[in-house]
């Protein structure tokens, strides 16, 4: 190529390990944020192997050892009871299966560690208040047009810019969301507000009729972080941060765990979203333009790998970038290469989702109990159904 200049429209996580990634390969990379600065919100994240693989190669651990917790296990408990299901050890056997560790980490403690590497690289530049409201096309490359009337222009274009995706809905058409019925909430406590109703240090899946709960480690393991996710028709908001009482989430989950209880009476901060789910795309490029992380394929949290699989994007792409000369047949190939598995992985997410939330005792006995005894007689059993996904290594 003569041309390397690379627009991305979006500064989370997909966006900003995209441009990490094309700024490494030689190329010059402008970020597209439309909020007045760059942060992140949310909560605890899960960094499974195949996502440390990527950060790695980007070169961005150094800036999360501080504030990464690597668990002992991952648990699958009764959300009611506490009874333990099965127990997966982690802390030194992932390393050993797959190739890494696995880590949790707060999701803004991750942005603000991809945010430094980005700023370090000569060739990058981050804008804010830089609202995209299309693109065009053009010869050697396209253009995006700012809500203030500047046009931008790239010899590709990433559109990293979320669920809402503008350069989605412009590529394949405005689609409306479907609402999946369930609604999430999430808080983060500091532990030494818990004393001894502390859960586990463990990443724990505490399952139940009709909804399940996660809770994890962040902040370097000082502080506790609770997703909840209830099946209900009734409340349909989508926005990330949309407060919630306490009252409201001790309804759902009043009468579950001590611990859990413990973790939302501490909250000063709860927040629920509706989860919404879209189908996969019939494709992610229009010529010089294509799509990453969630605007090409939104899934649900039951798998933990919505930000891991935006990290995987992203290297792949930028080696399409350098394996093919021509940037059109460059993002076809990173297509090709990404869409099978992030269908897969948006598909067993849904799956697993429903799997955690068993209407009766028949269910659950049927779901969990070859689960308890796989798990008893040997955690590899359940190990060998995580290798496909966290022993994957997209940059190879």
């Amino acid at each position: 190529m003569t041309n390397r200049r690379a627009v991305i429209a979006g500064g989370g996580i997909g966006g900003l390990a995209s441009a990490l990634a094309l700024a490494q390969s030689g190329w010059e990379v402008e970020v597209l944020e439309q909020a007045p600065e760059l942060r992140e919100v949310g909560a605890g994240i899960q960094v499974s192997p195949n996502g440390m693989k990527m950060l790695e190669r980007l070169g961005v651990l150094p800036h999360l050892e501080h504030s990464l917790f690597e668990p002992e296990a991952i648990e699958l408990r009764m959300g009611r009871t506490g009874r333990r299901v099965f127990r997966l050890p982690m802390k030194g056997y992932a390393q050993d299966r797959w190739g890494h560790r696995f880590i949790q980490i707060h999701r803004a403690d991750l942005h603000d560690a991809l945010a430094q590497a980005v700023r370090a690289q000569p060739k990058a530049q981050l804008r804010t208040n830089a609202k995209i409201t299309g693109y065009v096309r053009e010869r050697g490359g396209a253009s995006v047009y700012l809500e203030r009337g500047e046009r931008v222009f790239g010899d590709v274009v990433i559109g990293a810019d979320g669920v809402r995706s503008v350069i989605r809905n412009q590529m394949c058409g405005t689609d409306r969301a479907r609402f999946t019925g369930q609604v999430a909430w999430r808080t983060v406590v500091p532990v030494d507000a818990l004393g001894d109703n502390a859960p586990p240090p463990y990443g724990v899946i505490w399952a139940g009729r009709g909804k399940h709960a996660v809770t994890t480690r962040v902040k370097g393991g000082s502080h506790v972080n609770f997703v909840g996710i209830v099946e209900q028709d009734s409340w349909t908001e989508e926005g990330w941060s949309i407060p919630g009482s306490i009252e409201e989430a001790l309804a759902d989950f009043g009468d579950w765990q001590p611990c859990l209880r413990a973790v939302l009476e501490a909250s000063q901060g709860l927040f629920r979203w509706a989860l919404y789910g879209r189908p996969p795309l019939a494709t992610w490029c229009d010529g010089p333009v294509t799509l990453l992380g969630d605007a090409a394929h939104p899934m649900l949290p039951s798998m933990a790998q919505g930000a891991v699989m935006a990290l995987e994007d992203a290297v792949v792409l930028a080696q399409m970038l350098e394996r093919h000369a021509d940037k059109t047949a460059a993002l076809q190939a990173y297509e090709a290469a990404r869409k099978p598995r992030t269908t897969r992985v948006q598909q067993r997410s849904a799956m697993n989702a429903r799997m955690f939330h068993r209407p009766n005792a028949a269910a659950q006995l049927a779901t969990y109990g070859p689960m308890a005894l796989a798990g008893h007689l040997s955690a590899s059993v359940i190990h060998r159904q995580q290798d496909w996904i966290y022993g994957f290594d997209a940059g190879s």
